[in-house]
């Protein structure tokens, strides 16, 4: 907040060229910045429908802080958690996502992006819901459109209040001669209870359920397993149960949105053909950030918002891997060369011994070079294992213009329907009958007898089903388990389970430093 254009700066809308429900070409900004103040006109714009949606979609391109860009959410928090190194080239490479490896994150080495982002898509949708209304279209459609902007909204608040704690709650567009620098930072308590209220409103203006191109939409589902997530990070538990009951509905079985566990494990993490790809929008996503080869990405913008592949393919593939093509036959995986971030503990290895899921979620090094069928580079904190789900493949590499590296189309899906299974057994405690039938239902697709449910049980089908997917540290921090478990790293209890807001948003604002940073 120091920069009076921190929350509109790079405003300018970046169409996805392959989301599913946008058919409109880039076509550069839809806010002409004034005298580089910050400021921007919006008079000549939200005139209609066109428009409106293309301001809309603006609005959901922040999704991709998940998955696109060196610094996202996935790789960073998977380097923080007990499962994963940070990897890397060396114990240099990547500021942030070392500094969370080792817990020696400081205000001046916390990325910026993972606040200002954020705080980007909270302006998006703030101008949206105002300026919406005055535009020439349909009514119904200008309360959906306000309404998925508004479950949007939410999402971006509950990500950066899980992250920082105590921060800004503005909801309302800021103008460049606005005193927000002197913006308070609220309580958590404050941020949970706007933002579960807005969902809440948002609901019955939402679609039932999204298909043909609306898929990736916000609907009616989404937006109630948002909530519920946000209620068990609130400790409200059986507000929490309640909406993942309606998300879920009889475990095994198809809900009333349509959910439904895949029959196969290994096919969340499959990648098809460009032009129809059977494995987007499977019946077990909820939450899904589009990515596509389509925008030809490039180094020149990358990390910026205008680029649209999935970042951590790259960054998850062995460095200067190479099969050996003296052997006949060779049955080596033809992998892209990349960057070996997220290299894999020894302690998920062991753990997901005799688990169905292993082979989907580990890749294994050491058989490959015994056999002498590849090679690589051991990188920063090599220990042979590899995340196998976001593992880039030569027959995936992008022939479009762009550099190759930035425009896998991986989908990354934020919420599935595993996910709100095991979270609605936590918030039932643990126990009861259905409970323990959403606990079977996860491990009987992978062909996984029952186990008495409990709170422990839950937790271990939650790091075995989940792993990689950037939930483990959130889960380990909401349970009070970092602390034992991430010991290892330099966690420090009282400290760590937030992030330092980074230095350049503090001086001549009204907020504070985080405790201990």
């Amino acid at each position: 907040m120091k920069n009076k254009s921190f929350i509109y700066k790079g405003l300018a809308v970046t169409f996805l060229a392959g989301l599913s429900f946008s058919n409109i070409a880039c076509s550069g900004s839809y806010l002409d910045e004034v005298q580089n103040s910050g400021a921007f006109k919006t008079e000549t714009y939200f005139q209609n429908e066109r428009q409106s949606f293309s301001a809309l979609v603006s609005v959901y391109d922040i999704l991709r802080k998940y998955s696109g860009g060196f610094e996202n959410t996935v790789t960073f928090f998977n380097a923080g958690s007990d499962d994963f190194y940070s990897g890397g080239g060396n114990s240099n490479d990547g500021a942030g996502i070392q500094g969370i490896n080792n817990y020696s994150l400081n205000p001046n080495t916390m990325p910026a992006s993972y606040w200002r982002d954020y705080y980007q898509g909270i302006a998006r949708a703030n101008l949206l819901m105002e300026r919406v209304s005055g535009a020439n279209m349909d009514e119904g459609l200008k309360k959906r459109y306000s309404a998925e902007a508004k479950v949007l909204r939410s999402l971006y608040y509950f990500e950066l209040v899980r992250m920082f704690g105590n921060i800004p709650l503005v909801l309302k567009s800021v103008k460049f001669d606005d005193d927000y620098w002197n913006i308070p930072q609220a309580k958590p308590g404050e941020v949970y209870t706007q933002i579960e209220n807005d969902i809440i409103a948002a609901l019955p203006d939402l679609m039932l359920i999204a298909t043909g191109n609306d898929r990736g939409r916000v609907t009616q589902g989404t937006a109630r397993a948002i909530l519920g997530k946000i209620y068990l990070y609130d400790k409200k538990m059986p507000e929490a149960a309640a909406q993942f009951e309606q998300v879920n509905g009889t475990p095994g079985g198809t809900s009333q949105y349509g959910y439904k566990l895949v029959a196969n494990y290994g096919d969340l993490f499959k990648v098809g053909p460009e032009t129809v790809d059977p494995y987007k929008f499977s019946t077990e996503s909820i939450l899904e950030v589009m990515h596509t080869n389509k925008g030809n990405s490039d180094w020149g913008f990358w990390g910026q918002g205008k680029d649209e592949g999935n970042s951590i393919n790259a960054m998850l593939g062995p460095r200067s891997y190479s099969i050996n093509k003296k052997i006949k036959d060779n049955d080596a995986p033809d992998l892209y060369p990349g960057w070996a971030f997220n290299t894999v503990t020894e302690d998920l290895f062991n753990f997901m011994q005799d688990d169905p899921r292993m082979n989907a979620t580990i890749f294994n090094m050491k058989p490959l070079l015994a056999e002498d069928k590849v090679t690589y580079s051991p990188a920063f904190s090599d220990t042979g294992y590899f995340l196998n789900k976001y593992l880039p493949t030569n027959d995936l590499k992008s022939s479009l213009p762009g550099a190759a590296e930035l425009n896998f189309r991986q989908n990354y899906v934020a919420i599935r329907l595993a996910d709100t299974y095991l979270m609605e057994a936590e918030a039932l405690g643990g126990s009861g009958a259905r409970a323990q039938a959403l606990l079977d239902a996860v491990r009987a697709r992978v062909g996984l007898s029952s186990v008495p449910v409990s709170m422990q049980a839950i937790k271990d089908e939650r790091r075995r089903e989940l792993a990689g997917e950037g939930h483990r540290w959130f889960d380990l921090v909401r349970w009070g388990d970092a602390p034992i478990k991430l010991a290892f790293k330099g966690f420090k209890a009282g400290k760590n389970e937030i992030l330092p807001i980074p230095f350049n948003e503090l001086p001549n604002t009204a907020l504070h430093q985080n405790p201990g940073y």
